[in-house]
């Protein structure tokens, strides 16, 4: 069974970096799909940037540009490195992981199935 810990999350100035890490342990599988989404007070959880097996990745367009989504090259730790902060990116968190035999990248939460606690990222200005 695979199990998902965000770390990495806290306060920040507009403008600065930070980056989050997702260590995932169980079985390490090919094929897995890795995701970030991230939930506001009082907003859904929202789509963030993904990445699949075979290297592909997609932003949410309120992040492209200026986050970036990685992964090691064992698959057991999954990255987001965050420049150019706003307040608006003031949220929790989420990390998030499926098992999926295809390459097609998937954006809504229902579609994943790990998931990991979240971690608080605030950003002042």
């Amino acid at each position: 069974q695979v199990q998902l810990v965000e770390s990495g999350g806290g306060l920040v100035q507009a403008g600065g970096s930070l980056r989050l890490s997702c260590a995932s342990s169980g079985r390490t599988l090919s094929n897995y799909h890795m995701a970030w989404f991230r939930q506001a007070p009082g907003k859904e959880r929202d789509f963030v940037a993904a990445i699949n097996w075979f290297g592909t990745v997609r932003y949410a367009d309120s992040v492209k540009g200026r986050f970036m989504i990685s992964r090691d090259s064992t698959k057991s730790t999954l990255y987001l490195q965050m420049s150019s902060l706003k307040p608006e990116d003031t949220a929790v968190y989420f990390c998030a992981g499926r098992t999926e035999p295809g390459i097609a990248l998937r954006l809504r939460p229902n579609e994943y199935t790990y998931w990991g606690q979240g971690t608080q990222v605030t950003v002042s200005s």
